[in-house]
């Protein structure tokens, strides 16, 4: 069973996409538009958010999954936005399996919210071989509501840890944490020279968005619930009339970014 199985129509529908200036920070760390086709490796694909945000600044996009529904779901949304001469290939692979064509390397390689479920060091070594010479890597993601900062968010993760335990669920499993900094564990890597940025983000949810953001992640998916998701719901929405008169959430997140290029020697 897949960490998402059963989520990929509220993947898609419900996580946040990546804001125009994150896309825009992402356009201007890669190489400028050469004689060759600019081109793009997005790993942990999922639904295609961060495909989507890029489509129109790359000509030759690869983006790989794992996961046939969310490549499913990323294909339907993207396919008729694809910029006229520009090629998309959506791969069902696992990153550390993947396998280009023959001869493509990425001018910049995308990993968001994904490389937590990753091999670390064994993808990063596998680029290897996939990155141009001048190319980057960016590993980012924002902060899920697992991780609570604010008082409404705390208190729908103690209701999912009612109803599921309070250890981080991650499908079946629970979720294994991950104790370096990705910043240590690119630095052993090939690209080795490693700058961070952090773009603050400010959201405004709903009770309908919350719900559907929980359905998409691993920690609550509804299959998680069996025949208590309606229970599960109901104490949801029960709770959070605590923190707002007019179902409207404030939420402050931030993209932190770890573009990692090859040192030059």
């Amino acid at each position: 069973m897949s960490l998402f199985t059963g989520t990929a129509s509220y993947y898609r529908q419900f996580r946040p996409g990546i804001p125009e200036d994150i896309a825009a920070i992402l356009d201007q760390a890669a190489p400028p538009r050469s004689g060759d086709p600019r081109r793009l490796l997005d790993v942990g694909t999922g639904t295609g958010l961060v495909a989507e945000a890029l489509l129109s600044r790359f000509d030759d996009i690869i983006a790989i999954d794992n996961d046939a529904d969310m490549l499913a779901a990323a294909e339907t949304a993207l396919r008729p936005k694809l910029p006229e001469g520009s090629r998309l290939s959506l791969v069902e692979s696992a990153a550390e399996d993947f396998v280009p064509p023959a001869g493509w390397k990425a001018n910049l390689v995308t990993i968001c919210r994904a490389f937590h479920w990753l091999d670390q060091a064994a993808v990063l070594a596998r680029l290897e071989d996939q990155v141009a010479p001048d190319g980057v890597v960016a590993i980012f993601s924002d902060s899920s509501f697992w991780t609570a900062t604010s008082p409404w968010k705390e208190a729908v993760r103690d209701i999912i840890k009612t109803f599921l335990g309070e250890e981080r669920r991650a499908g079946s499993g629970t979720f294994q944490h991950h104790n370096r900094p990705y910043t240590d564990v690119m630095e052993e890597s090939t690209f080795d020279q490693v700058e961070e940025t952090r773009i603050p983000v400010h959201r405004t949810w709903t009770t309908e968005n919350i719900l559907g953001y929980l359905y998409s992640t691993s920690f609550a998916a509804p299959h998680l619930f069996g025949d208590r998701l309606p229970e599960f719901e109901t104490a949801v929405r029960e709770r959070l009339t605590d923190f707002s008169k007019d179902d409207t959430f404030a939420e402050e997140n931030e993209f932190l970014i770890r573009f990692g290029r090859r040192s030059r020697r």
